[in-house]
C-alpha cells in the first residue's frame, strides 16, 4: 500500500495478513452491583459533616471533664497534714472514707515537679485509724465534715472515653474498608464482582449508531429478541443461546456493538472487563465470577458483557511453571457458570476479544459460546456507512462526497474512520473555516494513513535529491507494471517516521492475492533501491524498511503459500506459540538443514528476480525517472494525475497543485 523510505517502521502494504491483535480497553465508571443506587450528594455531605461535628463535641467534652474540674490543690502526706493542723494553718477538712480534702488558712508553698507553687487547697490520705485526729482538729478550730462515697460518673467517663473513641474510630475505618460510608470498593470487598449495571440515565447507543457490521447486528438483534419474546422461539423447541462471542481486529467496533446491545435490549445489562476478575489475592477471580452470575440470576433475564475476555479465557496449561494457576481457576469457574450442573436460564453472556487464537477450546464450544460473530474490517459500503454515522454532527460543505472518501480508505477500521472525521473537523477549525471541506478530509486522511507531515525537519539538498529518486523509483515501477495498485500520491516531505512516501490506492477490495500480484509488489518495494543505484551508483540506508518487508513477503511466498516452483506446494516451519509469552516466540523447524538452505536460496532468487525486473524497467525509462524526480524536488508532492501527465510528456503548469500538508 505504501512504500516508505529510511526511518519507516510501519508496514503499510496491502497484504491481508492475520492482524496483530493488541489489547485495549476503555473502562467505564459505575457502581459495583445491580442494587447500587446513585447516592444523593447532599446526603453524603451531611453524613460527613455530622461525623466531624460529633468528633469535635466529644473532644470538647473530654477537655471540659479533664480540665474543668481541676482546682488549685496540692497533695500532701499525712505527716504534713498533722503538722499543718498543729500549726493552725488548716481551715476546714472533709472526709470521704479515707480521702481527706481541705483548705489552708494561709497559702501553702511547695515544690512540685521541680516548680514552686502556692496552693490554698490540699488533698491527703488517712493511712490508718487515728482516734486522736478528731480531737486535734477540734482543738485547732478546724471545721470538719464528712460525705459518703458516691458513684463518680466523671471519673468513669474519663477512664473509658479514650477506649470508646478508639473503638468508634476502628469501626469507622472497618466500614470504610468494607466499602461502606459512600465508598465503592473496599479492601474486604475484593471478592465481589466489579460488574457495572447500565442504567437509563446514561446516553444510549443503539444499532443506528453502528455501521459496517450488518451481519453482526442481525445476530445480536436475534439475541435481544430471544430475551424480549422467548415464547416466539421456544414454541418451536428452540433454546435461548448461552453466549455470543464477538471476534475481530482492534478498532472494528466490538465494544461499540456491546454498548448498542445495552441500549437496545431493554433488560438489565452488566458490563465489565476481563482484567477485572484478576487481582493479587488468590481465589478472587473465581469468587468474582460466582458473584457476577449470582447478580445475573437475580436480575434474569439479563445480559452480561465481558470485554477483552482473553484476559481470563486463555488456553489452560500454557503457563510456565504453574504460575498462572489463579487465571485457570477463574476460567474453570467461568466454564462451570456458563454450562455446568446449575442452569443459568435467562442469563446471556456476551464477550468480545481480538485474540480468539489464545482462547481455551472449552470456552468456545457450543453450549457456552453458541455464536461466534466475526466483526471484520468494513468493506467500501460499510466504510461509507461509518462515515455517515460519524459525520452526523459535523458541519460539512456541499462538495464532500462520502463515497469517494470510502473508496479512498481501503483496509481501515471504524476507529480509524472516526479519527479521520475528527481530524478533518480539527483542521477546518484550525484554518478558521465555517464548515469542513473535502480538502480538510483529504488532508486528514493523509495524516491518519500516512503520518503527520514534518516540514520543520532539516534535510540537505543531497539527501532530498536521493529521496526524490527513491520515491520516483517506487512510483514509476508501479505505473509500468500492469495490474499494480494505482499510485495515489508521492511525497518527499517527511511524514511520521519516513523521509518519503509513495501511497497506493487499490481500486477493488482484495481478499486473496495471486503470485503475479505479489511479485509486482516486490518490484515496487525494490524500485527505490534500484533507482538510487542507477542514478548515484551507491546504496543508502533509506531502503532498509523496503528490504525488510520485501524479504518477509518473499519468505511467506515460499514457506507459507507454496509459491516456489522449486520447493513445490509445501509449507515449512511450525509456530510454537507460548500463549502467555506472546506469539511466534519460537518456530519449530520441521525440515532438514538442506531444505533450509534451499528455502534461503529460493527467497534470494525471488528477490534478485524482482530487483532485476525493476532495474530493467527503470533503465528503459530513465528519462521519465529523471522527470519525476525533478518534479518531486520542485513540488515535493505529486498526485496520480500529475504523475500520468509527466509520463505522457505534458507540462504540469496547467495542473493545480493542492496545498498539501497545512496540518
Amino acid at each position: 500500500m505504501d512504500e516508505e523510505r529510511k526511518e519507516s517502521k510501519k508496514d503499510q502494504n496491502n497484504d491481508k495478513q492475520p492482524p496483530r491483535l493488541n489489547l485495549k480497553r476503555k473502562s467505564d465508571s459505575g457502581g459495583s452491583g445491580p442494587n447500587k443506587k446513585p447516592e444523593v450528594p447532599w446526603k453524603k455531605t451531611s453524613r460527613t459533616l455530622a461525623f466531624w461535628i460529633a468528633l469535635i463535641l466529644l473532644s470538647v467534652l473530654f477537655v471540659q471533664l479533664y480540665y474543668g474540674g481541676r482546682e488549685e490543690s496540692v497533695k500532701i502526706d499525712y505527716t504534713e497534714f498533722i503538722s499543718q493542723v498543729e500549726d493552725g494553718n488548716v481551715k476546714k477538712v472533709q472526709f470521704i472514707e479515707r480521702d481527706i480534702e481541705g483548705e489552708f488558712n494561709q497559702p501553702y508553698t511547695k515544690l512540685v515537679d521541680g516548680r514552686r507553687g502556692t496552693y490554698t487547697k490540699f488533698k491527703s490520705y488517712l493511712p490508718f485509724d487515728d482516734p486522736d485526729l478528731v480531737k486535734k482538729l477540734d482543738e485547732a478550730g478546724v471545721t470538719v465534715s464528712a460525705e459518703p462515697v458516691s458513684f463518680n460518673w466523671a471519673s468513669v467517663l474519663l477512664s473509658t472515653l479514650p477506649w470508646l473513641l478508639l473503638i468508634v474510630f476502628w469501626l469507622f475505618m472497618l466500614r470504610q474498608m468494607q466499602g461502606g460510608g459512600g465508598g465503592t470498593k473496599g479492601i474486604f470487598s475484593f471478592g465481589k464482582s466489579r460488574a457495572r449495571l447500565l442504567t437509563g440515565d446514561r446516553p444510549k447507543v443503539t444499532f443506528h449508531d453502528v455501521a459496517g457490521a450488518d451481519e453482526a447486528k442481525q445476530e445480536l438483534q436475534e439475541v435481544i429478541e430471544f430475551l424480549k419474546d422467548p415464547g416466539k422461539f421456544q414454541k418451536l423447541g428452540g433454546k435461548i443461546p448461552k453466549g455470543a462471542l464477538l471476534l475481530g481486529p482492534p478498532g472494528t467496533g466490538k465494544t461499540l456493538l456491546g454498548r448498542a446491545v445495552a441500549g437496545e435490549a431493554g433488560v438489565p445489562f452488566f458490563s465489565m472487563s476481563g482484567s477485572d476478575f484478576v487481582e493479587m489475592f488468590v481465589g478472587v477471580g473465581a469468587s468474582r465470577v460466582r458473584d457476577l452470575f449470582d447478580q445475573g440470576k437475580k436480575n434474569a433475564p439479563c445480559i452480561i458483557f465481558i470485554d477483552e475476555i482473553d484476559a481470563v479465557g486463555r488456553h489452560r496449561g500454557a503457563g510456565l511453571g504453574g504460575g498462572h494457576d489463579e487465571r485457570e481457576q477463574t476460567l474453570n469457574q467461568l466454564l462451570v457458570e456458563m454450562d455446568g450442573f446449575e442452569s443459568n436460564e435467562g442469563v446471556i453472556l456476551l464477550a468480545a476479544t481480538n485474540r480468539p487464537d489464545v482462547l481455551d477450546p472449552a470456552l468456545l464450544r457450543p453450549g457456552r459460546f453458541d455464536r461466534q460473530i466475526v466483526v471484520d474490517s468494513p468493506d467500501v459500503k460499510g466504510r461509507e456507512g461509518i462515515f455517515r454515522v460519524h459525520t452526523k454532527k459535523i458541519r460539512m460543505s456541499e462538495d464532500i462526497d462520502l463515497s469517494v472518501l470510502a473508496r479512498g480508505t481501503p483496509g481501515v477500521s471504524g476507529a480509524d474512520i472516526a479519527n479521520i472525521v475528527n481530524e478533518a473537523a480539527l483542521l477546518a477549525a484550525r484554518r478558521n473555516r465555517g464548515e469542513v471541506t473535502m480538502e480538510d478530509f483529504e488532508d486528514a486522511k493523509d495524516k491518519v494513513m500516512m503520518g503527520i507531515e514534518r516540514r520543520s525537519m532539516v534535510i540537505s539538498d543531497e539527501e532530498k535529491k536521493t529521496t526524490a529518486y527513491h520515491e520516483a523509483g517506487h512510483a514509476l515501477t508501479a505505473k509500468l507494471i500492469p495490474g499494480s495498485d494505482p499510485v495515489h500520491k508521492v511525497t518527499i516531505i517527511p511524514r511520521g517516521l519516513a523521509l518519503g512516501l509513495t501511497h497506493y490506492l487499490p481500486i477493488d477490495e482484495k481478499h486473496t492475492y495471486s503470485k503475479e500480484y505479489l511479485e509486482a509488489k516486490l518490484v515496487h518495494a525494490l524500485g527505490g533501491r534500484v533507482a538510487e543505484k542507477l542514478v548515484f551508483d551507491h546504496f543508502t540506508t533509506g531502503a532498509g524498511d523496503d528490504l525488510k518487508r520485501a524479504t518477509d513477503l518473499a519468505r511467506k511466498m515460499v514457506c507459507e503459500w507454496g509459491m516456489s516452483e522449486k520447493l513445490g506446494p509445501v509449507t515449512f516451519g511450525k509456530r510454537d506459540e507460548q500463549i502467555f509469552l506472546g506469539r511466534e516466540i519460537s518456530q519449530k523447524q520441521d525440515y532438514s538443514e538442506k531444505t533450509a538452505q534451499e528455502i534461503d536460496a529460493e527467497v534470494q532468487e525471488i528477490l534478485r528476480s524482482a530487483q532485476d525486473k525493476a532495474k530493467k524497467l527503470l533503465s528503459d525509462h530513465i528519462d521519465v525517472l529523471h522527470k519525476l524526480a525533478r518534479a518531486l524536488i520542485e513540488r515535493e508532492i505529486l498526485d496520480g494525475e500529475q504523475i500520468d501527465r509527466i509520463m505522457k510528456g505534458e507540462s504540469l503548469e496547467t495542473v493545480k497543485v493542492s496545498d498539501e500538508g497545512n496540518d
